[in-house]
């Protein structure tokens, strides 16, 4: 691989020579020969220089973006010539939705630890967009999301149905009721996610589905801080299984049967769309498929 744009990455991301060469174990010299020899290379300068910091100009922003892509795949090539040769070892770069990778996912990192202990996985969480365009930039290897999405670059297939519940406090009026119909949680407050979040996106779909919107919410940007919400009393929501098994065993909160929930959805597993993979992502894949899946 070309060691100029790894120089150059490295450069762009730390907006400064020294810190590039520190990082590199390069002298500051040998970084800036490696950036004038690109330069002189693509026939253009890529960066604006001052004395505190450098930054991309139009043409550097181009040239980062594809340095990226080419590092990723040098990378994958690497991993893949190397994967015929030992058993699955090697980094596994994960992406996945924050109810999968929040509450089902470190279950299945444990498993593989265990099986292929030279394995080393990192785990990003993010939405769906966040997931799918690190796989397609080859920032990812493999990825588990909430929506559908289609993408040229992907290959996008349903693994897990996810349960929905509606949640209230253990103490809340409507904990005991055997059933409850919805129009009876119309005037509660709602505490759901942020808009662009699978877990909203799903209570939108089931309000539309009962034809009425509530006309109280709160918002909050994390799972965790809903639950301790609901658990205080402070409203109502609507939550995977997976996120809520703990406070239901604790007895802290309970899931109503309201008629027509739960809500269901998919999860997706999303992989480059190529025939070569690295021996990490498909024994983590079977893993998944065997154990991350089931229904509880």
């Amino acid at each position: 691989m070309d060691q100029s744009l790894l120089v150059f990455i490295t450069v762009a991301e730390k907006r400064n020579f020294t810190r590039a060469a520190e990082e590199l174990h390069m002298t500051q010299p040998a970084v800036s020969q490696y950036i004038q020899m690109l330069e002189r290379t693509l026939g253009t300068t890529l960066l604006e220089r001052n004395n505190k910091h450098v930054r991309l100009n139009k043409a550097g922003e181009i040239v980062y973006h594809h340095a990226k892509e080419i590092v990723g795949l040098y990378s994958r090539m690497q991993g893949l010539v190397d994967d015929m040769m030992h058993q699955a070892s090697g980094a596994l770069a994960i992406g996945a939705s924050y109810t999968y990778g929040e509450y089902v996912l470190p279950r299945i990192i444990a498993r593989l630890q265990t099986q292929y202990p030279l394995i080393r996985p990192s785990i990003t969480i993010g939405n769906t967009k966040q997931i799918s365009e690190g796989i397609a930039d080859n920032e990812l290897d493999i990825g588990i999301v909430e929506g559908e999405l289609k993408h040229e670059k992907l290959h996008i297939e349903p693994i897990a149905e996810d349960l929905m519940h509606i949640m209230v406090a253990s103490g809340h009026r409507f904990a005991d009721k055997e059933t409850v119909e919805y129009k009876e949680l119309k005037e509660e407050t709602w505490i759901v996610r942020e808009p662009g979040s699978g877990t909203r996106e799903a209570a939108e779909a089931m309000f539309a589905r009962f034809g009425s919107r509530p006309p109280h919410f709160m918002e909050f940007g994390s799972t965790q801080l809903i639950k301790e919400s609901v658990e205080a009393g402070l409203g109502v929501t609507l939550l995977s299984h997976w996120a809520v098994r703990k406070e239901i065993a604790l007895g802290s909160m309970r899931r109503l049967n309201v008629i027509g929930t739960p809500v269901s959805r998919r999860f997706y597993l999303v992989t480059p769309n190529t025939k070569f993979h690295t021996r990490a992502s498909e024994v983590f894949k079977e893993l998944l498929l065997k154990d991350g899946c089931a229904p509880e």
